[in-house]
């Protein structure tokens, strides 16, 4: 998913309950026996939640802490945008399907966020 033309230097607090993440991947899966699982987003195969880091929360968000990992719902983030050198996304709390104190697991994570899995 494309990153919109924004560059946001500074501070960014969210809205309300809003929360911030990073480390949202959108590219294609290699496995361990070299076969290339793509990138198909926004398709029928490529329907599936996605991991991301929480860097911000909102004033009103108690659910939710920076430095956890959130499972987002398939496509509930923003399109995209560059703060501080870094792409980030807005996540509406509503479409928060889990939360984890520690990044997930390689192989829970990998398919996920486009990471190297050993399948």
């Amino acid at each position: 998913m494309p990153v919109l033309n924004t560059n946001i230097s500074g501070k960014f607090t969210p809205l309300r309950d809003g929360v911030l993440v990073r480390s949202m991947k959108f590219s294609e899966t290699i496995t361990k026996g070299g076969i290339i699982v793509l990138d198909d987003n926004a398709t029928t195969r490529g329907i599936h939640p996605r991991w991301a880091e929480v860097i911000a929360v909102g004033r009103e968000q108690d659910d939710v802490q920076v430095g956890q990992w959130v499972l987002v719902a398939h496509g509930r983030w923003s399109r995209g945008f560059t703060l501080n050198g870094e792409e980030s996304r807005t996540v509406d709390p509503k479409d928060i399907l889990g939360i984890s104190d520690t990044p997930p697991d390689e192989d829970i994570y990998a398919p996920t966020m486009g990471h190297q899995t050993n399948v």
